[in-house]
């Protein structure tokens, strides 16, 4: 039998809640991450933990089962991972992730499909923010009776334990050094008394995440420094390959006039890549059957139908034309040589032609779900394509999470702060350095980045 905590309870526990949300890190806390995917503390013991992670010291965790003790018969789960990743600097980002795959407790007593806990945090000397927003728990059952997963909710299990739901702390704060920080407790059980071979004040926790993000101060401004000049532009960068198969574009697809928007853009002059109200996760490197490599290169930003989407940098417009996979799409090539894709659109705006210069906050189309998208959610598909690795083909590309979520924020972020992919297998190179400097470049306009490997051939010495 559940019993659900009394209203006064209820509202201690949501008011403390609250409470915590509202503190930032302390002033001496630095840029990091940690999470878990499960914690068992017994009293008088050491903890058993599974998948217990630091940033840098222990990034990511993969396990294909656990159980305890040996039987099973109090912690027994499925598939499950976690990572974590942190970049210090002016415009700090962490985040921290674990999640478990169908979870049993005390021989089933309580259960759950998958739990989740995500945080991100990110701080710079104009904002700071986080959040744990994507952390969830499907499927969650108690003594053979549906547990409610909103978040900060608790139950009783019987007179032996309380179980709690997405435990949240976060908060920020732009005072000098701006930090924030994001922490969630996605599953806990508390004994208050002994139960299946654990005594009473036991402990166990199934998916914690911890981010924080201090913003290193910067130096400050000369009276009346005027800003910097733009670095004379380098050589010509090859273009990123699609991601697509041979087909033909299809001239034309329509077009409209784009609205009369604006857009923040940070002193980087990014901006993010729709105007108004959106949703996205982190599903780079996700798996999708129908990818060169089958999985995930981008980020699937929903939006509503006809949303408009600008240009994130100034920029060249160029690949402008409907394909089988992405439908209407197009590439932007900064002024750096950095690429980024968009699939899926709706619609061009009159700017989306090719070689058509652009500037950052530019409508140059609408969110659509054309291609393969088709019949599905309207969002856009994006990708990021730094310059220092365009030499990797398609591969070549930087999970966009982290720093849209800065963009959301108009703060300036360095690429190197979304996860690489890196190929592997036989004769595979090792990925160079992000940030790194084009020194020599050779004409390779006559090749084809559709035909698989061309790119790679024409640039071997």
């Amino acid at each position: 039998m559940i019993r659900v905590l009394v209203a006064l309870a209820g509202a201690v526990l949501a008011l403390s809640t609250a409470l915590a949300a509202a503190a930032p890190p302390p002033r001496t806390a630095t840029t990091g991450s940690s999470a878990a995917i499960v914690r068992i503390v017994i009293p008088g013991q050491d903890p058993v933990s599974l998948g217990e992670l630091e940033w840098p010291t222990n990034p990511t965790a993969d396990v294909q089962s656990f159980q305890y003790p040996d039987d099973g018969s109090i912690v027994r789960l499925g598939r499950s991972r976690a990572r974590v990743s942190a970049q210090p600097g002016r415009a700090a980002s962490s985040q921290a992730f674990a999640e478990a795959i169908v979870l049993s407790l005390f021989d089933g007593e309580v259960t759950a499909g998958q739990v989740r806990a995500e945080t991100t945090a990110g701080a710079s000397v104009r904002s700071a923010g986080a959040t744990a927003a994507t952390s969830s728990i499907q499927g969650l059952r108690a003594l053979g009776e549906d547990i409610s997963t909103s978040r900060g909710s608790s139950a009783a299990l019987e007179d032996w334990g309380l179980l709690s739901v997405l435990d949240e702390d976060s908060g920020g704060t732009r005072n000098e050094p701006a930090r924030a920080q994001a922490g969630i407790v996605a599953l806990r059980v508390q004994l208050l008394a002994e139960h299946g071979g654990l005594p009473a004040g036991s402990e166990i926790v199934v998916g914690s995440a911890h981010a924080t993000a201090v913003a290193e101060p910067g130096p400050p401004p000369r009276p009346g420094a005027n800003p910097q000049p733009r670095p004379p532009a380098g050589p010509t960068l090859p273009t990123a390959p699609e991601p697509e198969t041979t087909d033909e574009p299809v001239p034309g697809g329509p077009v409209l006039v784009p609205p009369e928007v604006t857009a923040r853009l940070s002193s980087g002059g990014y901006v993010f890549p729709i105007f108004g109200t959106v949703s996205f996760g982190d599903s780079f490197g996700g798996p999708r059957s129908n990818i060169p490599g089958g999985w995930h290169h981008g980020e699937d930003i929903f939006a509503p139908l006809g949303a408009p989407v600008l240009a994130v940098a100034d920029g060249t417009i160029h690949t402008v034309g409907f394909i089988k996979i992405g439908g209407y799409r197009l590439w932007l090539r900064d002024d750096e040589g950095n690429e980024f894709y968009y699939a899926h659109l709706s619609a061009y705006s009159p700017l989306a032609i090719d070689g058509k210069r652009v500037e950052a906050g530019d409508v140059i189309g609408f969110v659509g779900d054309t291609g393969d998208a088709e019949g599905g959610t309207p969002h856009l598909h994006f990708e990021i394509h730094p310059a220092a690795m365009i030499g990797l083909g398609y591969d070549g590309v930087v999970a966009p999470y982290p720093i849209l979520v800065a963009w959301q924020r108009a703060e300036d972020i360095s690429f190197s702060a979304g996860r690489i992919y890196i190929p592997t297998g036989p004769g595979a190179d090792p990925l160079p350095p992000p940030g790194a400097v084009l020194l020599q470049a050779d004409d390779i306009s006559s090749t084809s980045g559709l035909v698989p490997r061309a790119l790679e051939r024409a640039l071997q010495p």
